[in-house]
């Protein structure tokens, strides 16, 4: 492999992170490592900032987050996210501030998930959790406050998986409002060791070998669950999708290999990758400047994502209508 670009920022950064004394993440026990990413949060990401509305709720015994920056609101989409981690790690606070930043550039309403974490809860826990939430907000539970219209699924990393795999169910096994839109940020969608990205980034860049090991070990995920790897289930009919991720992370080229399959399928597709850039920079943004650009520019092809999506939902809604009347006519 040539010298890949690294950007001068990412390149502080990970001087920074490769040279921190102490045990690695992987060597620590699943509480250790939570509270070791809480403790990374206040160095490499900004404060949340101001919203008109953040409350703790729950969806039965799931804690979920409301962001908003507006007090009321007409009916309209939600955003849901869902953390990465690795389904071992992260939780509502490690995301704060990228959700509120979210509620305030895209002027929705999110709602964040704390689904249950592995070792403690495997699999299957974090996608029945995860289903069950993006359902209770598809029925504008009195909870919210909220008439929801339709909804926007969003997460990283493993929640990026978790993104893909609420939406193929909620395509299969369809909600009270449908899914207008997928955002999978660097997703973990297959057996990662596939792809020449795990092998040329699989040390130095943050996300490791051993951290993957790690976190696979833990979630005991079932191999023929399509669950496991949604890049094998069939993606006609997958809600319209931008994805991004990062070149210098093992992850990318299964991200490359998904938006692929997307295409193919006929899924309007929007692929981003951030040249020089690491896994986790969504939530490193102090640490690493530059991935507010990254972040900003996936922010702007998202309200027109929604904008678009929302205006097809709104003539489908009336065709139906009009069809309906016209069958009451005959």
């Amino acid at each position: 492999m040539t010298q890949p670009y690294v950007r001068p920022d990412v390149q502080m950064f990970l001087g920074f992170l490769n040279n921190l004394p102490g045990p690695k993440m992987h060597e620590l026990s699943a509480p250790d490592a939570r509270a070791q990413m809480v403790a990374m949060k206040e160095v490499a990401d900004p404060p949340a900032g101001e919203l008109a509305v953040k409350r703790d709720l729950r969806c039965g015994d799931i804690p979920v987050r409301l962001y908003d920056a507006r007090e009321r609101r007409q009916p309209g989409p939600a955003l849901v996210f869902f953390h990465g981690g690795g389904f071992v790690i992260g939780d509502l606070e490690t995301h704060d501030s990228f959700c509120a930043e979210a509620a305030r550039v895209l002027d929705l309403p999110v709602i964040a998930v704390d689904y249950r974490l592995a070792p403690e809860h495997p699999f299957p826990a974090a996608p029945e959790d995860c289903e069950a939430a993006a359902r209770w907000v598809a029925s504008s539970p009195a909870e919210l406050g909220l008439k929801v219209t339709s909804l926007v699924l969003a997460g990283d990393s493993a929640g990026g998986n978790l993104t893909i795999v609420v939406s193929q169910r909620l395509r299969d096994e369809p909600a009270q409002v449908p899914v207008i839109v997928q955002w999978p940020i660097y997703p973990a969608v297959d057996d990662v060791t596939k792809y020449q990205s795990y092998h040329d980034f699989g040390d130095g860049y943050l996300l490791t070998r051993d951290g993957m090991k790690y976190f696979f070990d833990a979630y005991r995920a079932t191999e023929d669950d399509v669950r496991t790897a949604p890049i094998l289930h069939r993606h006609e009919g997958t809600p319209p999708t931008l994805l991004i991720t990062a070149s210098l992370d093992p992850l990318r080229d299964q991200g490359r290999a998904y938006a692929a399959e997307l295409v193919r399928a006929g899924v309007p597709t929007v692929y981003r990758e951030a040249i020089g850039n690491i896994h986790g920079f969504i939530t490193l943004r102090k640490a690493i400047p530059s991935s507010v650009g990254d972040v900003a520019a996936c922010f702007r092809i998202l309200k027109d994502m929604i904008l678009e999506a929302e205006g097809e939902l709104t003539m489908a809604i009336a065709a139906r209508g009009a069809d309906t009347v016209a069958a009451a006519a005959e």
